[in-house]
């Protein structure tokens, strides 16, 4: 009997569409609202109120007030070790209420993304590709009884779109129109390989410790030739303004360094970056993060 229900249950799912089984009621939400209210906790309620089936997650409530490209970067960092047909909503949201777009966004990863198209998907979209974007109907997509408000589009509009989604009520394509394969994107330093260095962008520290993590991949890194123990030169600006210019080895492990060491490697990302063993490198040499920064790296 067991059997019978079984296979009767897999008839079944084989009989629905495929929209239907490409979300995993999966949700997992970024803001830069905070802890200290119940923001996070109304969109969760919303999304719950769509379908108490639902799994809802965080990936950071902390993001720096308003600090859009941070919002890009955390995106870009986490979604990848998300499985296939998980939902983000991302709601950093300075410009909430003006004419911006409210979109849903499929990668060609098979994730989806909901929120403004403000900038926040810069580095997904490159990392992870374009299969669709759709803007949001909030003639249809949008909180019951909610049309009044204008500041709070992560509750009333973007939880309940993604959970909707994430559920299965409704698919991509009545989301809202079908927008072209573009988004708002915040202008950076990509990493190229300019004769014998790289330059490249400090897209964000590690704030825990004051480690400074560039965009340079461990491929792109290769090519200088560089191996643990021989030095690196690395200069840093903020716009055109040089912050730091020093000469630092390679090292495989913080261990291979004397405490309090300036030493360089590669990061959990496989990302080329650079630290103080058990210190602070951002806050004794004032290099910060952003699309404004660029670093040189070279032998």
């Amino acid at each position: 009997m067991k059997l019978i229900k079984t296979i009767t249950s897999f008839f079944l799912l084989s009989l629905l569409p495929f929209h239907l089984l490409s979300q995993n009621k999966i949700v997992v939400f970024q803001t830069d609202f905070g802890l200290k209210d119940g923001a996070v906790s109304a969109m969760k309620g919303v999304a719950m109120g769509v379908n108490p089936a639902l799994r809802l997650f965080d990936l950071t409530h902390e993001i720096p007030a308003y600090n859009i490209w941070e919002a890009a970067y955390r995106l870009e960092q986490t979604a990848p070790y998300w499985p296939q047909g998980t939902v983000f909503v991302s709601v950093v949201d300075p410009g909430v209420g003006t004419e911006r777009k409210s979109v849903v966004l499929k990668t060609k990863s098979g994730h989806f993304f909901v929120g403004p198209d403000n900038g926040s998907f810069t580095l997904i979209t490159e990392s992870l590709g374009i299969q669709e974007i759709h803007e949001i109907d909030e003639a249809v997509n949008r909180r019951k009884n909610s049309q009044s408000s204008y500041t709070f589009h992560g509750r009333d509009v973007y939880a309940y779109t993604a959970a909707r989604l994430a559920a299965g009520v409704i698919t991509l394509t009545q989301v809202g129109k079908h927008l072209p394969n573009e988004v708002i994107k915040i202008p950076f330093q990509k990493a190229v390989l300019e004769g014998n260095a790289i330059v490249g962008n400090i897209p964000i520290l590690d704030v825990q410790y004051g480690n400074v993590w560039t965009n340079i991949s461990a491929d792109l890194f290769k090519k200088l030739n560089i191996t643990a123990g021989q030095k690196v030169k690395i200069t840093v600006w903020e716009n055109d303004k040089q912050v730091f210019q020093g000469e630092m080895p390679f090292a495989n492990t913080f261990g291979e360094v004397p405490e309090g060491q300036i030493m360089s490697y590669l990061n959990s990302l496989m990302n080329f970056s650079f630290a103080i063993n058990m210190g602070d490198f951002s806050t004794k040499y004032g290099v910060k993060s952003g699309p404004g920064w660029k670093v040189k790296v070279e032998k």
